[in-house]
């Protein structure tokens, strides 16, 4: 089978032909129909995650998948060869951007009809850290104002959706035309973060979420009210200096769980939107990878099985 793999840290990535697995107990092997990359991908790829994901090589790229089951492993049950199923692996394993991919059975989403191979692949990550972040980590309510640093991205997309689901008052920073989609997603007010600076844009917030870390999450307690609690997903936030500025702060350290993309799937089969930048043959997979990196993408970039 085809997979694309990298054979060490920052070594260019590259489509290899391989074994076929065979599922072991308690895992499932499936005939992967669409998978999508993540920022983390490319950070596994520049060794910028070796502390806390170790990886083996050659590794297989890719943890979010969506396809069918193709064999069920010892003890496992509920599962048969067939059925349609959304799932993240654990990045140390990865292994979605292949032909077939193992996936530990408490891991796997039944997919609804309704509900695409494509749209599906395009959410494990991004909305399970979304989610984990808000409402796991956070505890965001109703009536609250959350400030969402990059929008018109991957996390920031859905997390404007499940906010405003939530009852939230939201405030995202985007540009070009993220502004537009960001927008479109529900969020109230849209700083265009090249031209205004959104320290002078909002105040008194009850949460930040940080997709980009560095300055702008130094800058963004400066927006918080006193209590407030800053989510990030990029950088591990300064103790230190959150409790000089009298709030919370927490690094969203995001974990593969078949209860959490369940409930997230739940909301996409009721209409939450996945925000996608491309859709391409897995035979582009190093082009879509590139792009990737670039940190260009508007949304997530979806790899269907065509090598």
């Amino acid at each position: 089978m085809k997979a694309f793999r990298i054979h060490g840290y920052a070594a260019d990535p590259v489509i290899d032909t391989i074994d076929m697995p065979q599922p072991g107990a308690g895992q499932v092997l499936v005939r992967v129909a669409a998978a999508s990359l993540n920022p983390l991908d490319v950070k596994l790829q520049r060794g910028y995650m070796e502390a806390f994901f170790p990886l083996a090589f050659p590794y297989t790229l890719g943890s979010d998948l969506s396809g069918t089951i193709e064999v069920v492993g010892d003890g496992v049950s509920g599962w048969r060869a067939g059925d349609r199923v959304v799932a993240r692996t654990a990045p140390t394993s990865g292994g979605a951007l292949a032909e077939f991919a193992l996936v530990p059975a408490d891991h796997l989403v039944r997919l609804a009809d309704a509900v695409t191979f494509k749209r599906a692949a395009g959410v494990p990550t991004a909305a399970g850290t979304a989610w984990q972040a808000l409402f796991e980590v956070a505890r965001l309510g109703a009536g609250q104002t959350i400030l969402i640093h990059a929008g018109a991205g991957g996390v920031g997309s859905f997390a404007i959706q499940f906010a405003r689901q939530a009852g939230a008052r939201v405030v995202a920073t985007a540009s070009g035309s993220g502004i537009a989609i960001a927008e479109r997603l529900g969020a109230d007010l849209v700083i265009d973060y090249r031209n205004q600076d959104f320290t002078k844009r909002v105040s008194d917030v009850d949460m930040v979420l940080d997709t980009i870390g560095g300055d702008t999450q130094a800058r963004s307690y400066q927006v918080l009210r006193a209590g407030g609690f800053l989510a990030s997903v990029a950088a591990p936030p300064d103790e230190a200096f959150a409790k000089a500025h009298g709030v919370d702060a927490a690094f969203v350290f995001h974990s593969s769980d078949g209860l959490r993309l369940a409930a997230v799937m739940d909301k996409v089969a009721a209409g939450t939107e996945v925000l996608i930048d491309r859709i391409v043959p897995c035979r582009d997979a190093i082009g879509a990878f590139h792009h990737q990196a670039s940190g260009r993408a508007r949304g997530k970039i979806v790899l269907t099985n065509g090598w």
